[in-house]
């Protein structure tokens, strides 16, 4: 009976995750859930309690394979400007994966108070994996520096996803320069 709810309760994620890169918020409807996996309305919220708790659940089940994927690609960069420039990248890249697609389609103002602590603090995870390295290039203030370059990383998700006028690489490159070298380098 666990094994049914546990593979029952990944189905229902998948089906959001689909749901949501494919249509955004507004297609993460408990009627759509129950539609995609087959399972009856009202059997979707045994599971979830509201599209809120889905949304959590997905950060908590997601958000650490994608940081692991951006520690991975730090791991196999030689020296700390290589680290700042993988670290970029690799969260650049994983704007077209359906996981990362899903986690921002709902904006935190939709969450309650500790969903968005809980995605909070997983960000923060991601921000300490760059720390070391910036503080290795010589910033005097390398958190402060981490959380600004994620700042640009953000900026960067954000254009990627609006399907701006630039290609994803060229925003990519852009990204990696304001890193590296700044607005002015």
């Amino acid at each position: 009976m666990a094994e049914h709810r546990s593979m029952q309760r990944a189905a229902l994620l998948d089906a959001a995750r689909t749901l949501l890169s494919e249509g955004g918020t507004e297609a993460l409807t408990f009627p759509a859930l129950a539609e995609r996996t087959g399972l009856a309305r009202s059997s979707v919220y045994e599971y979830f309690r509201s599209r809120a708790a889905v949304v959590e659940e997905l950060c908590e089940v997601d958000f650490p394979v994608w940081a692991a994927e951006v520690a991975a690609a730090m791991a196999c960069a030689d020296g700390p400007a290589a680290k700042v420039e993988a670290y970029v990248r690799k969260q650049l890249e994983l704007v077209g994966d359906r996981r990362h697609r899903a986690v921002v389609a709902i904006s935190a103002s939709e969450l309650d108070a500790g969903a968005r602590e809980k995605i909070r603090a997983a960000h923060g995870g991601l921000v300490a994996m760059i720390v070391e390295a910036l503080g290795e290039l010589g910033h005097e203030q390398p958190r402060l520096a981490a959380m600004l370059l994620q700042g640009v990383v953000d900026a960067a998700v954000r254009r990627i996803e609006l399907g701006a006028a630039e290609d994803p690489a060229a925003i990519a490159e852009a990204a990696v320069g304001m890193a590296l070298r700044g607005v002015c380098g």
